[in-house]
């Protein structure tokens, strides 16, 4: 796995594929760039980039203290630097698209387009809460199997999953041990989340306000618990050009390979590829 050195020193893991269109893929909160696995495939005629955050999957572990928005923004700058790419889409998953949304706030010179799957400027409490209640913490399930078996029963909103998804799921975000399952990421991650959303909230708007200029999309699961329908409709008021498409049958996330997501990525992209 190739690694580059953010401007602090830390190596981080990432990837770079394929040719065409530079298409910064930036994943889920405890994720890894095994998010964008199921999208990869159907991406020909770009050049797919993706990263592991600090913390997370082969990356360096750096403390909590550096488990930021700020901070995974400015590693993202440092690849683009690194791999010598002026400006690229970027498709945030969740935390990446907060991730996105902070890039085009500061340095949206170098950005193509903005495409956002099920997150936006309004994160919904009941959402919140459910990533409260697992971040930072080892599954009671031992195996790959047994925690696919669950899945389907906890993973309420979810239709019509393809046969075998919820095992390569796991397969991707966890590590199978004699001990159990282990998570792929610094247990110092949950301190992180937790800090971030005590006490008062901050004010994401502005985020959102500053993409003006860009090709906007954002991708929404229709069962979704974290993006709203009416948090999506005020983003389209401040953007009334925002292409705006919901997953049927998906909560939080959808996994992108949906014929309506990338029927919705290939038209996001060819709008970016006009502004390159």
């Amino acid at each position: 796995m190739p690694e580059f050195l953010a401007s602090d020193g830390a190596r981080l893991a990432y990837l770079d594929e394929g040719e065409g269109l530079p298409l910064l893929c930036l994943a889920g909160l405890t994720r890894t760039m095994a998010d964008f696995d199921y999208l990869a495939p159907h991406l020909a005629g770009h050049r797919l980039i993706r990263m592991d955050y600090r913390g997370r999957g082969g990356s360096d572990w750096t403390g909590a203290e550096t488990y930021t928005v700020p901070r995974e923004a400015r590693d993202a700058v440092d690849l683009l630097d690194h791999l010598g790419i002026g400006r690229a889409a970027v498709l945030g998953t969740s935390r990446g698209g907060l991730n996105g949304m902070f890039l085009a706030a500061t340095t949206q010179e170098r950005l193509l387009g903005l495409c956002l799957n099920d997150v936006g400027p309004q994160i919904e409490q009941a959402g919140l809460e459910r990533i409260f209640d697992y971040v930072g913490r080892n599954p009671a399930a031992r195996t790959y199997a047994e925690l696919a078996a669950r899945l389907p029963a906890l993973m309420t909103g979810f239709d019509d999953v393809p046969e075998g998804r919820w095992l390569e799921d796991v397969q991707r975000h966890y590590i199978e041990t004699d001990e159990g399952l282990r998570i792929n990421y610094d247990l110092a991650l949950r301190d992180a989340f937790l800090a971030a959303f005590a006490g008062d909230q901050v004010d994401l708007w502005p985020l959102w306000d500053a993409t003006a200029g860009l090709p906007v999309a954002v991708i929404r699961g229709a069962n979704s618990d974290l993006l709203s329908s009416a948090v999506v409709a005020e983003m389209q008021r401040r953007r009334p050009d925002l292409a705006v498409t919901e997953v049927p049958g998906r909560a939080h996330i959808p996994w992108l390979d949906e014929a309506p997501a990338l029927a919705a990525l290939r038209d996001w992209l060819e709008a970016c590829r006009a502004r390159a």
